[in-house]
């Protein structure tokens, strides 16, 4: 009757654990990616794009037709192709060489800015702002000096007003993603002007990547040396034109993505009025810098930069380390980023040096298992030390089972007696704890892993195993929902997990060893929807496990012996 209610009870906490899994993984601990590939008819094929989750504007018109209206700049570069529009002097034309929509050969590069008035419009645009003067606006044409932007040539813009002011843009740009931008004012009127140089970058629709406790996407900053995730969207819907608003020196602000960044970056001595408007579906990002004089006769100028591109860690950290304040964390590392960050270059090291992400993963997890082998002797010694004393303990369970207090005081004398540490056994979780945290944060957030391919049908990294039995890979016309794709991997995870558990000494409490049968395969659920390269790390964290227990089995005496006798 016990064994019964032993059983009932942990069926009872594996249905909660499960349906809680399921809700907190959704919220806290998303798949790293969507899915790339599919299987149809037992072959592997590309998944296209996922659809844009902005409403776009009521008149949307095709992307080419637009660009074709206006007079544009050629931008050209080894990173980044696109143009500048002469038409309001907007970067609002750009893709990522780099980096494709899919894994399709023939897939076309990342399109991160597009025209107003297009499927997704999101582009920069810099002017001033003041009174009793013509100023340049969206719809001014202004007149350029060459007719492509590369990193060894800038452009410049330039308008007159007609009442005697001569407003320039200079624009440069890097060989990654960031531009150079100079405005410049020269006064031939009769009076002192006051005017006052800002920059925005404007978006129609919320980001495709969806902002989660582990992963923040949308509006973010850096605002007096501090980096701001605490933002939404939906705060900018509420907050309307009157937006949030940051008085900071230095620093930047903008809009991420999850493998996307554009940021404005003003002088990182200067103080200035940043912030985040919305209205509708759309949504901007400004700074405006202190009002600047300019006397009869004078010209005065004002800089800052715009990042648009990919956030790769090593780009990030060259801006952060050329002084753009706080600019790495535009990848939310979290609260483990001193951890997160060297397991990373550990990873992307062994990555460039093999050439194959997934057998750095392997190799990775061979390096931890080797750092945390001198604990694992610990836990087993620990373990067969327990172990030892299962007779005892039961014995005492069974004298004092209605004396509590003298149960627990009895207990702690045996522990004293036999020189055994209850929590020995626990130590290598939490260590591995932030390990997982660290190599979750990685494989999700990190670009380096976006479309990497493993072996056979492994073909990203990054999303979740795309070959299941459940569908019979792929023979049958149905794609099973998240948490029941168990692909390869995950199946592989669950197995091993239930190998190196029977390994491991039963549980004395028949309810925790019942709980503890279903682990694996509640595990085998709960990896199900994550990244295939987590779930290859832990595949083969517990098979080097396996090879472990086995090791110090022979080598650690008592583990194998009947704790009856």
């Amino acid at each position: 009757m016990q064994n019964q209610r032993s059983f009932v009870l942990a069926i009872a906490l594996s249905l909660l654990a499960f349906v809680a899994w399921t809700f907190v993984s959704s919220r806290y601990f998303p798949a790293a990616a969507p899915q790339s590939t599919k299987i149809v008819n037992g072959k592997q094929v590309p998944l296209p794009t996922p659809e844009s989750r902005a409403e776009q504007p009521s008149q949307v018109r095709d992307r080419t037709l637009v660009l074709r209206e206006t007079p544009r700049v050629a931008i050209v570069t080894p990173r980044v192709a696109g143009s500048i529009n002469l038409k309001g002097g907007r970067i609002d034309d750009l893709v990522l060489s780099d980096h494709r929509e899919t894994i399709a050969k023939n897939s076309p590069p990342v399109r991160l800015l597009s025209p107003g008035g297009t499927p997704d419009a999101y582009f920069a645009q810099f002017g001033w702002s003041g009174q009793g003067v013509a100023l340049p606006g969206p719809n001014t044409v202004w007149t350029a000096d060459s007719t492509q932007l590369t990193p060894d040539k800038p452009v410049t813009l330039s308008w007159n007003n007609g009442q005697g002011q001569l407003f320039r843009i200079v624009i440069a740009i890097d060989r990654n993603y960031m531009f150079s931008v100079r405005q410049s004012v020269t006064n031939a009127g009769p009076r002192a002007l006051s005017l006052k140089p800002y920059g925005l970058v404007s978006r129609v629709g919320v980001s495709k990547d969806p902002s989660s406790w582990t992963m923040h996407t949308g509006p973010i900053g850096a605002f007096n040396g501090s980096t701001d995730y605490s933002i939404s969207f939906k705060d900018l819907d509420k907050a309307g034109a009157a937006g949030t608003r940051f008085q900071t020196t230095g620093g930047w602000i903008g809009f991420g993505d999850k493998y996307w960044q554009t940021a404005l970056v003003p002088g990182q001595n200067l103080g200035v009025d940043a912030g985040f408007r919305g209205a509708g579906n759309l949504y901007q990002a400004d700074v405006a810098s202190p009002a600047l004089s300019v006397q009869p006769g004078a010209t005065v100028s004002a800089d800052q930069r715009f990042f648009a591109g990919a956030k790769e860690v090593a780009v990030l950290d060259a801006y952060e380390a050329s002084g753009v304040v706080g600019f790495d964390r535009a990848i939310d590392w979290g609260w483990f980023v001193w951890f997160e960050k060297p397991i990373f270059y550990l990873l992307d090291w062994l990555f460039r040096h093999i050439g194959n992400f997934g057998v750095a993963i392997i190799c990775l997890t061979v390096i931890v298992r080797a750092l945390l082998f001198p604990v694992a002797q610990r836990q087993f010694a620990s373990m067969a030390s327990m172990r030892k004393v299962q007779p005892k303990m039961k014995a005492l369970q069974e004298r004092y089972k209605d004396d509590k207090p003298k149960l627990q005081q009895e207990m702690m004398q045996l522990y004293k007696t036999e020189k055994i540490n209850p929590l020995g056994g626990c130590l290598p979780i939490f260590i591995q704890m932030p390990i997982f945290i660290a190599l979750y944060k990685v494989l999700m957030l990190s670009i380096e892993m976006r479309h990497q391919p493993f072996t056979l049908w492994i073909k990203d990294l990054s999303a979740p195993d795309p070959l299941t039995p459940i569908n019979l890979f792929g023979l049958l016309p149905f794609t099973p929902p998240p948490m029941l794709h168990l692909g390869l991997l995950a199946i592989a995870l669950g197995v091993t997990m239930w190998a190196t558990m029977r390994l491991s000494p039963q549980q004395m409490d028949p309810a925790q060893q019942q709980v503890m049968k279903f682990m694996p395969w509640l595990m085998m659920l709960f990896f199900a929807p994550l990244a295939a390269g987590l779930q290859l790390y832990y595949v083969a964290n517990n098979l080097l496990s396996l090879a472990q227990q086995q090791w110090l089995y022979s080598r650690t005496p008592g583990m194998k012996d009947d704790p009856a006798k």
